[in-house]
């Protein structure tokens, strides 16, 4: 029986999470049928910025509706993507292409490509999205990562082994030895659990990157727990603290003065 709550992009579902916006959203799906290229154009026709621009400035092109539909046609091609038209044209005997579909997003109306039973276009992105206080270019590499995951796991797992060495050198250490950095991590009192984390996504980093006994080829599952991994060090060495700071500064100016005090003596003593 399907599990309801899983929102992955199949083939076998009329609604999943989409590919492009994210959203879980229905899905209108749609056969593809060939249209051989006719005799003066035997190769495809995509336009040139060029001509696109031409038409733009084209005062009998901008000065009609059919004109301002093919500008319109002109820019969606340029976009590089697949997207529906509308053609008002009579068939005869269509052939059809078997083994490739489309899927339309009710949401975005993004257009997703499936081959057999295997999405396409877009590169499919793991589903686990980056700790947003993360820094910017952790966050970079992280998306980089789930571009790669679904096509590389061990390619994935070096570049969240890359995010945890920058991490490192965001949390003050040099950040040239993640084994080192940890260690010293540890002195500084890190939790047990958030050192067992560093190192799960160290290690496997590592072994995909080197020859070693851990083989993550097609483990999609362990791949997407480093991902979760690094959004739990995350969470515990950044968002954390940042809360508890900033609820910590609103307290009243004479309670923290206060408390102070009271470290101060305790200090002493």
């Amino acid at each position: 029986m399907e599990n309801e709550t899983d929102t992955t992009p199949s083939i076998d579902k009329t609604a999943f999470a989409c590919p492009f916006c994210g959203a879980f959203s229905n899905q209108t799906w749609g056969e593809i049928y060939v249209e051989d290229c006719k005799e003066d154009a035997r190769i495809p026709s995509i336009p040139t910025e060029s001509m696109t621009r031409s038409l733009r400035n084209s005062p009998k092109v901008l000065h009609s509706r059919e004109g301002q539909e093919l500008i319109k046609w002109h820019e969606k091609m340029g976009e590089g993507k697949p997207f529906i038209a509308r053609l008002n044209t009579l068939y005869g005997v269509r052939e059809k292409i078997h083994n490739l579909h489309v899927s339309r997003c009710t949401n975005c109306e993004k257009i997703s490509v499936w081959c057999h039973r295997k999405l396409a276009y877009p590169a499919r992105k793991i589903s686990v999205r980056p700790n947003s206080d993360l820094p910017p270019h952790i966050i970079t590499i992280f998306e980089e990562a789930r571009s790669i995951a679904d096509l590389s796991p061990k390619g994935a797992a070096a570049l969240l082994r890359l995010c945890i060495q920058h991490l490192c050198a965001h949390l003050g250490e040099p950040g040239k030895s993640i084994d080192q950095d940890i260690a010293s991590l540890v002195k500084k009192g890190l939790n047990p659990l958030v050192q067992k984390s560093l190192d799960i996504v160290r290690v496997i980093g590592n072994e995909s990157v080197h020859p070693g006994t851990i083989d993550i080829s097609d483990d999609q599952e362990t791949v997407t727990t480093l991902f979760e991994l690094v959004n739990i060090i995350a969470t515990q060495m950044i968002t954390t603290p940042k809360k508890v700071n900033s609820l910590y500064q609103k307290l009243p100016s004479t309670k923290l003065k206060g408390i102070e005090q009271r470290n101060q003596k305790a200090t002493k003593k």
